[in-house]
């Protein structure tokens, strides 16, 4: 059954969407890490090979990025049009977003496919580790159209209040790559060939149930292309309010490129090692935040666009207080027991001594990385593309990039000085987009507020 998100308490509308939002998160995730597992404790090889899993992401954050610039950017605007009674409307962002990312997963097939080679060497591989990344990458590229209409499309199925269906064309495709991985990895012996011939299964399996439900009887507002033709001021629309999205993934991928190649050229294959470990394990504890800022963003963006903005202001409140709770808590289990959360991945004696400390630096300040989330959720939730676009720059681009670069200059700090320059950025970024949001978008509510009740 749908959901008015306008009526009931914000919370329990936002928690209604933010667990199984949360679970769907997990289980994505799981595409990608239950590949890392077992790559990590390969035979022999487990390291490198893990490293040359590593080296991939570049690629694999630049598929996520072009999903989340047609699929996260239409999905505000859709919530929007929906809350405001235009579904006819609604229905052309849908279909436009749908046309957008088909169109990109070809492309981007095309290329991957003709350039691979002098990318990876490009990101930091070396000959050692090439083999590993190019075997994992020739078989994984053949799914990204999978990939991005399983992802990009989902959050049609949430925004129209069925976030459950949402929660289950990822959890099927999730538990197809846990029974397949060890199967073909192992039982096969088909090494880093069968993780990434059993992650595409899972991710065709996964965009056949979300384009299932799409068409069928039970969605609301249901995809088809009859009559379709590419609006180019929807598209315009979905592209510019999606940028900040794509702008966030683009830019891990730039900053993943520039930590693999100074580490690289700092401490070798054993520290780009250990940050492939590392961005998994931040990948795990960052997925609660994003689900609930995910849950938060269709209840925020309806009760903005049916005029409720005191509901929008408890939105906002609610998922900052969840968010940072969570974090703190986060942050100091990550202190406390590092070496158990590297032992997911390798039990390498480097690996586990040095990825110990560089676990404590890489995630000090985690709480700040919740302000981060909420003034960005925040904003694109309420169709502020510019500010949601700045602060995705500030962090990474701004920020990051240039630290990575530049810290392992001073004072010797060399491979740690890399590491050093995530909590930076937390701290920095994190606290200037929300600080900025409270500023502009906090006190625009409260204005509204005070006048819509005015006006009654």
């Amino acid at each position: 059954m749908a959901v008015d998100f306008a009526k009931g308490p914000v919370w329990k509308n936002i928690v209604r969407q933010a667990i199984p939002l949360t679970i769907a998160q997990m289980v994505q995730i799981l595409y990608n890490i239950v590949d890392r597992i077992y790559i990590g404790h390969l035979p022999g090889a487990g390291g490198l090979a893990l490293t040359g899993i590593g080296l991939t992401f570049p690629i694999v954050t630049t598929v996520s990025a072009f999903t989340g610039l047609f699929g996260q950017g239409g999905m505000p605007l859709f919530s929007i049009e929906r809350g405001a009674g235009n579904e006819k409307k609604a229905k052309e962002i849908m279909r436009n977003s749908a046309f957008l990312l088909i169109t990109t997963a070809v492309i981007l097939t095309a290329l991957l496919m003709v350039f691979k080679r002098p990318v990876l060497f490009a990101f930091g591989a070396s000959e050692d580790t090439f083999v590993y990344a190019n075997e994992y990458l020739n078989i994984y590229i053949i799914g990204t159209i999978f990939s991005m209409l399983s992802v990009g499309m989902n959050g049609y199925v949430s925004a129209q209040g069925f976030p459950r269906i949402g929660m289950l064309t990822v959890i099927i495709g999730a538990f197809c790559n846990i029974i397949l991985d060890p199967i073909l990895i192992f039982g096969f012996g088909m090494g880093v060939s069968g993780a990434a011939i059993a992650t595409v299964i899972s991710q065709f399996i996964s965009a056949l149930w979300v384009i299932k439900f799409l068409v069928g009887k039970k969605s609301l507002i249901k995809l088809d292309f009859i009559g379709f033709k590419p609006d180019a001021e929807i598209c315009g629309n979905i592209s510019a309010l999606g940028m900040s999205n794509f702008i966030m993934a683009a830019s891990n991928a730039a900053v993943q490129i520039a930590c693999n190649t100074t580490l690289s050229r700092y401490g070798g294959d054993l520290y780009v090692g250990i940050m492939t470990v590392l961005n998994s394990i931040r990948e795990i504890f960052t997925l609660v935040t994003m689900g609930i800022m995910y849950g938060a963003q269709p209840v925020m963006g309806y009760d903005y666009g049916a005029k409720k903005y005191d509901r929008v202001r408890q939105g906002i409140k609610f998922s900052a207080t969840l968010a940072t709770v969570y974090t703190l808590i986060v942050w100091v289990i990550i202190i406390i027991f590092p070496e158990t959360f590297i032992r997911i991945f390798n039990n390498e004696a480097d690996i586990l001594f040095y990825g110990s400390k560089a676990i404590r630096i890489y995630f000090f300040g985690f709480v700040f990385m919740a302000l981060q989330f909420v003034g960005q959720s925040t904003f694109v939730a309420l169709g502020r593309s510019k500010q949601a676009i700045f602060f995705s720059l500030l962090r990474k681009v701004i920020i990051v990039v240039p630290l990575t670069l530049i810290l392992p200059e001073i004072g010797a700090l060399g491979v740690w000085g890399v590491f050093l320059a995530e909590p930076i950025s937390n701290v920095l970024g994190g606290s200037a987009s929300f600080t900025t949001m409270m500023i502009t978008v906090w006190r625009k509510l409260n204005v509204q507020t005070a006048e819509k009740r005015g006006k009654s």
